[in-house]
């Protein structure tokens, strides 16, 4: 079974910079996100190397349970493990677009957000949520960074979110004579006009801060480096990982070729309450 660990280990064993683009469709920032998408299955899957194409949708079929779509998270989901978010910045330290989706600490199998496949993909009712966040400038194929972070280190609690949400939607539905639709965004209203000819469709478009900005207090993005990789997790999740994958890391850091540290960050919940975590770093 992958997890992170798996992951970085393949990204450290197996560097490549250069995320393929894929030529599918007009929109080439909506490309390379596909590419780095690519990417990130293939070093969860240990695929980087693969060429034969049915070898490698075997073995994408045995890692993963499901494979979302652009508008319902999650991206991927490895099996009987954590649920897997994408997302592509043309500059390290921009905003992450969630557009409808709040951010998430967790993933629920009965979030309206998420599709009927990826709720029946296996047997579950909740998932880690494993942002991976790839940072590949404008005009390159080249990926600088990547932060690989799990959503309760930076992510509020789903109450949160859904508050603002909910109070949103309640505020709209006190306007008078306008007729309201049943949706899963903020709300759909119907005839706006005298003529009940005309229909607003209300959005919500969630961002949150760049992980390299939230944790600078932590980590310091180095301008000088070709290529940098940090993950980010509980204290709890790490111990909680296969210890076989966690000794390879520690081997690997015992050779300094990669960076395992005990940190402490804010609560997303309270920031004034610490939590003890694991920070991977892999610079060249």
């Amino acid at each position: 079974m992958s997890n992170i660990l798996k992951a970085f280990i393949n990204i450290v064993n197996n560097h490549q910079s250069n995320i393929e683009t894929i030529t599918q469709g007009n929109n080439r920032a909506n490309n390379m996100g596909e590419g780095l998408e690519s990417y990130i299955k293939d070093v969860f899957a240990n695929t980087l190397t693969v060429d034969n194409p049915q070898k490698k949708l075997e073995i994408l079929s045995d890692t993963f349970s499901y494979q979302g779509n652009k508008n319902n998270p999650p991206d991927l989901i490895l099996k009987n493990s954590d649920a897997i978010e994408i997302k592509k910045l043309e500059s390290k330290n921009s905003a992450i677009a969630l557009n409808s989706s709040y951010p998430k600490a967790k993933l629920y199998a009965n979030s309206p957000m998420i599709t009927t496949a990826c709720k029946n993909c296996e047997s579950w009712s909740e998932k880690d949520m494993l942002y991976a966040i790839g940072h590949l400038p404008k005009g390159t194929q080249q990926l600088k960074s990547l932060w690989l972070i799990y959503g309760d280190c930076f992510c509020a609690d789903m109450e949160i979110y859904e508050r603002i949400k909910s109070t949103i939607s309640q505020g709209i539905n006190t306007i008078s004579d306008v007729e309201f639709t049943e949706t899963k965004e903020l709300g759909k209203v119907k005839k706006v006009d005298p003529l009940g000819i005309t229909d607003l469709r209300i959005r919500g478009m969630w961002h949150i801060a760049n992980p390299t900005k939230i944790f600078d207090y932590v980590y310091e993005y180095d301008e000088s480096k070709d290529f940098q990789l940090i993950a980010l997790m509980k204290k709890e999740k790490y111990e909680e990982l296969p210890l076989e994958d966690r000794q390879v890391l520690e081997r690997l850091a015992l050779n300094n070729e990669i960076e395992v540290l005990d940190v402490r960050i804010k609560s997303p919940d309270n920031p004034v309450r610490l939590m003890e975590a694991t920070l991977l770093v892999f610079k060249i």
